[in-house]
């Protein structure tokens, strides 16, 4: 797995997230399975299997969550290069088509949250902008087709 760069908050929130499945998660998954197990016969219980079921897929969100935090590095702001879009930079984009503005700050896919304008760097768009500087331009294939972008503006 490839390292991943994260602001503080985002990184935190992760480790909060990977702390309470270990925790609370893991605890409410064991109270499942023995109130299950209370109820008889495992070969035809479907409350267990179900418990049993649940219990794997927790495992795995944790096993993937730790690869995720073990591989994480938190970007010092200092260390930003704006002279080209990059990772926890803040671009500000014209679409060349319709002059429709928007401002993203470009964040690791964990991260991304398009509401409140983080976009993955792993996304078409935020592919496409990568290492690109103020005033070029960046064609990219999004699913309604190609669009043209200008880069107006990075900053932190």
């Amino acid at each position: 797995m490839s390292i991943s760069y994260y602001t503080e908050a985002g990184l935190n929130k992760l480790k909060e997230e990977l702390n309470y499945m270990r925790t609370t998660g893991r605890s409410n998954i064991s109270k499942e399975i023995a109130e299950a197990r209370d109820k008889g016969d495992l070969s035809e219980n479907a409350e267990y299997d179900a418990a049993k079921d649940a219990q794997g897929l927790l495992e795995l969100k944790i096993a993937k969550l730790e690869a995720v935090v073990g591989n994480a590095r938190v970007m010092d702001e200092k260390n930003i290069d704006i002279s080209k879009a990059s990772v926890l930079s803040k671009v500000k984009i014209k679409n060349k088509k319709n002059g429709a503005t928007m401002t993203y700050t470009l964040v690791s896919e964990e991260e991304a949250d398009l509401k409140s304008g983080k976009i993955s760097i792993s996304s078409p768009i935020g592919k496409g902008l990568l290492g690109k500087k103020v005033g070029e331009s960046a064609e990219i294939q999004i699913p309604a087709g190609k669009v043209e972008f200008e880069l107006l503006e990075i900053s932190l």
